[in-house]
Parts: C-alpha cells; structure tokens; sequence
C-alpha cells in the first residue's frame, strides 16, 4: 500500500512525487510552526521543481478547505453522536481539533495537490 511508486507514498511521506527518494520540505516534521510551509526548491535526487508554475500551491487552498471540512464533519459526529455532547460542546470540538490538525492538513493538502498533476517516474534521477 505505501510502496515506492504509489500515490498514497508521496502523499503521505511528503516525498518528491516524482522518484519518491526526498521530502518535499526543509523540515519533516509539521509541528515545527516556524517551517511547516517551508520547501526545497528542487529535489537533489531527480532534480523536480517543486514549484511548478508561480503561485501553483495557491490550488492547494481548495484541497484544504474540503480536508478542513471532513475534519469538522468528523470531529462534530464523534462529539455529538458518539460522547452526546451539546451542539455548542461539539462546536468547541470542532474548533480544538482543527487547530490541532492545522499543521498536518496544510502539508496534506500540498502533498495530495501536487500529486494530482505529477505522477511517479521510477527512471527519474537515473543518469
């Protein structure tokens, strides 16, 4: 499921969408605030540009608003339904837990952007 050249291994390792060999960002690990958006410019193995097109993570936005959603989506059901809190208890859930989420929904949502357009080349970065 997450070997080399799936999808779903870049998507959530963060790696190059090309050869999967690097991560994308300066940083691996989201919670470092400071760095979360931080990239590198080109991956040092196939040498991809990250940075398709000026402003290309811009698309990233709308992928982050639907992931934003089924986030809240899910922590209201849980709360509501399964704890049988108020509406204004499961609206705090909500809250609670998107801002603990913030950081790995914005790196999912630029991980599964630019894999919407790049696919896997296992032969990239061979010389």
């Amino acid at each position: 499921m997450f070997k080399r050249g799936s999808k779903l291994n870049s998507i959530i390792t963060g790696s190059c969408p090309k050869c999967q060999k690097e991560s994308m960002y300066e940083d691996k690990n989201p919670l470092h605030l400071s760095k979360v958006l931080k990239m590198n410019d080109h991956c040092s193995h196939c040498g991809f540009k990250y940075q398709i097109e000026p402003s290309f993570f811009y698309g990233a936005m709308y992928v982050s608003y639907a992931l934003n959603v089924a986030v809240g989506v899910a922590a209201f059901i849980v709360s509501f339904v399964f704890f049988n809190t108020t509406i204004e208890q499961s609206f705090l859930a909500i809250i609670i837990t998107l801002v603990i989420l913030f950081p790995f929904v914005l790196r999912l949502s630029r991980n599964l952007y630019i894999n919407m357009f790049v696919s896997y080349d296992p032969k990239a970065g061979q010389k």
